[in-house]
């Protein structure tokens, strides 16, 4: 019987840990409305005869003091990624992405009217590309628009747009 009283002692300061499944840290919370939903966009530059699309998965991670976002381009292809958390240090919300690709980056996340900015220094990546800024907004109606450009070659060259939908039949996929 004592054995029986000790254990459920020990068991009783672990119950209730892990039930608040849907709380984000103070920081995160803006990115509240994009946590469990996978989006699917395709490139501005796609066509019928070469469709070029991405699917991204928004997820809480770390008891809520992170996020993680995975996607993958047609299917495989190319995909990454991301991990954002915030830096106490810097008092900004900082983000890795690592790449199929052998690249990866870091970079500092700043929000303002409803849009979300990254600026991105890139290491390794093998087409000269030295840092990125991209901006994701959550639209009124649901869709997710992105938007990058790129520091090559000493400038800065338009990367992609696309407006994602939300899907509940596609997922992030990797070869």
């Amino acid at each position: 019987m004592k054995k029986i009283l000790f254990i459920l002692l020990l068991t009783i300061p672990f119950v209730g840990f892990g039930q608040d499944n849907n709380h984000l840290s103070e920081q995160l919370k803006p990115f509240e409305g994009f946590i469990g939903k996978t989006f699917k966009g395709e490139f501005g530059n796609s066509t019928p005869e070469n469709p070029i699309f991405d699917v991204q998965y928004w997820e809480r991670i770390l008891n809520g003091n992170g996020i993680k976002v995975t996607h993958s381009v047609n299917d495989g292809i190319y995909g990454g990624e991301s991990i954002i958390m915030w830096d106490a240090e810097l008092n900004s919300l900082v983000s890795w992405y690592f790449t199929t690709g052998g690249f990866y980056t870091k970079s500092t996340i700043l929000i303002e009217n409803n849009k979300v900015t990254f600026h991105e220094k890139v290491t390794g990546n093998k087409d000269g590309i030295t840092e990125t800024k991209g901006i994701s907004q959550l639209l009124s109606n649901g869709d997710l628009k992105t938007e990058t450009k790129y520091f090559k070659n000493g400038e800065w060259v338009k990367g992609h747009e696309i407006y994602y939908k939300e899907t509940l039949d596609s997922e992030v996929i990797f070869k």
